[in-house]
């Protein structure tokens, strides 16, 4: 299981049953995300605990928690994580919970990445429509640094390494 907190206008937008916030039950925790109204529309998610962005079509926006973890499969692959613990992330999300946000620093982030994501967007030309573009935009935002990150790894990509790497060694 895992909670996807959601800004107020992806809500709007996929009018799903509300649970309470919670713990998820996967290794990257919590996810946040909002909508970007780009042609066409996309749908911006972050990792809570690594801040990991993924970028994915919206549409058909009420199947976006259950289309999420193959989108989250391709990106973690971009990032060179084991298929095993990939295989491990995506089995534990077969049960999507929607949230409001309630992490103020990660909005913040999920801000900033949406502020970065449309300088990337012009540089690869999504107007196409290529998924593969979402996909190097996704693996650029991860290179950002990150302020709540300063104290350790400092951007989302490498908070993702440590934790796999951390995760291995238990």
């Amino acid at each position: 299981m895992f909670h996807l907190h959601c800004t107020q206008k992806l809500l709007d937008r996929i009018k799903p049953e509300i649970a309470q916030p919670g713990q998820s039950d996967t290794v990257l925790g919590n996810w946040y995300a909002t909508a970007l109204f780009w042609k066409p529309h996309v749908a911006l998610l972050v990792s809570e605990r690594t801040l990991l962005p993924v970028l994915m079509p919206l549409a058909p926006a009420a199947s976006l928690a259950r289309r999420f973890p193959a989108q989250l499969a391709l990106v973690l692959k971009e990032h060179g994580i084991s298929s095993e613990f990939i295989a491990q992330e995506v089995s534990r999300m077969d049960k999507p919970q929607y949230a409001k946000t309630a992490n103020r620093s990660v909005v913040g982030i999920l801000n900033e990445f949406v502020k970065q994501a449309e300088f990337w967007l012009a540089a690869y030309a999504y107007e196409k429509g290529d998924d593969d573009d979402l996909l190097a935009i996704s693996a650029k935002l991860a290179e950002t640094p990150c302020s709540p990150l300063y104290k350790g790894p400092v951007s989302p990509d490498k908070a993702l390494h440590e934790l796999v790497k951390a995760g291995a060694q238990t």
